[in-house]
């Protein structure tokens, strides 16, 4: 078994500060996961990447599309094995919807960037079969509908078969409508002269929502600049992207495929600081844990008894392998070396 590995960690905060559908606890989320990261997990900080659109941000530091992907290839192909990778998303999701003629009906879950480009499923996971044999790829999506991020279909905390009670008044939902999004990207494209005229050619033919929205995307950013899901699906055979094996990443959703993340403002149950319902709830059960290791079931099992007892309508999931169920939350051992179980803590 090869020893203790680097760890390295991509953290994104989207606020979209001058959006009508801006957030206010997503940057707030990943300062503190930085903190959490270096004082408690042994990250070195030199090896966590932040990315946020706070105002004055350098164009480097954007939690743009560009800077989002240049990332997290580069923390990929620099992994060995043993190294332990993170990527935290707080910030808005969405689906897409794609239906094609002699195709089966899909929907594609996708989060948003700050430059309202999408990165969806098709583009973690290429990444994370990338990865060399031996590396832990850990993905935290504290946005809408992060239940199918990765497509992913070992569900060891799924959905709840229970009824929720109402969300609280003090939070609003880290999603936005896929109708939402083409219609701000048409004024873009419009004042830009790019990508607009795709838009009466999709009304026109009856294009799917998929090839509409990358059609935008592309005349806005170029086909270079857009995700994998938007290349022309010859591109797409080329590179090879399936669907990821059993033992392949990990990832813990702030909630189900079907529903809506919180965004809870400042005074809330977050206390002074605005924060995402899903983060904030890990940040505290991390915080009670010391002392104790907690494994990815035990963490997200916590989360999601924690976001009921406060009426949040939303049920984190775990997606791993079996032998990942009790692995320690962000550590590089192999699972067999710990003996969790849930009555610990």
């Amino acid at each position: 078994m090869a020893g203790e590995g680097k760890k390295r960690a991509v953290l994104v905060g989207c606020n979209y500060p001058y959006a009508k559908f801006r957030l206010h606890g997503c940057i707030n989320d990943v300062v503190e996961m930085e903190k959490v990261l270096v004082d408690s997990f042994g990250f070195d900080a030199n090896n966590v990447k932040v990315l946020t659109d706070a105002p004055g941000s350098p164009f480097q530091n954007l939690s743009s599309f560009a800077n989002i992907m240049t990332a997290l290839t580069e923390m990929v192909a620099e992994a060995e094995e043993g190294d332990v990778l993170f990527f935290h998303f707080s910030g808005h999701g969405t689906t897409i919807s794609s239906l094609e003629p002699g195709q089966p009906y899909r929907e594609n879950e996708a989060i948003v960037t700050c430059d309202l480009n999408l990165i969806t499923d098709t583009d973690l996971r290429y990444l994370i079969q990338k990865l060399k044999p031996g590396t832990s790829f850990t993905i935290l999506s504290d946005s809408c509908h992060s239940g199918g991020l990765i497509d992913k279909d070992k569900e060891q905390i799924g959905p709840c078969t229970v009824k929720a009670l109402p969300n609280p008044v003090y939070g609003k939902p880290r999603g936005l409508s896929i109708g939402s999004i083409m219609h701000t990207l048409q004024s873009v494209a419009t004042t830009i002269g790019s990508g607009a005229s795709h838009l009466g050619e999709i009304a026109a033919t009856g294009a799917s929502i998929l090839q509409g929205i990358g059609s935008v995307l592309t005349g806005i950013h170029g086909q270079k600049g857009v995700s994998m899901e938007f290349q022309p699906q010859h591109e797409r055979g080329v590179l090879n992207i399936r669907s990821l094996r059993e033992e392949e990443g990990i990832l813990l959703s702030g909630c189900e495929a079907k529903e809506t993340s919180a965004d809870v403002m400042a005074g809330g149950v977050t206390g002074e600081k605005a924060h995402g319902a899903f983060t904030y709830a890990v940040l505290k059960a991390l915080e009670k844990s010391k002392g104790h290791t907690l494994s990815n079931k035990e963490l997200v099992s916590h989360v999601r008894k924690a976001l009921e007892g406060h009426g949040f309508q939303q049920h984190p999931c775990l997606y791993c392998s079996d032998d990942k169920v009790y692995a320690p939350f962000l550590a590089s051992q192999h699972p067999q070396d710990y003996k969790i179980h849930e009555d610990e803590w």
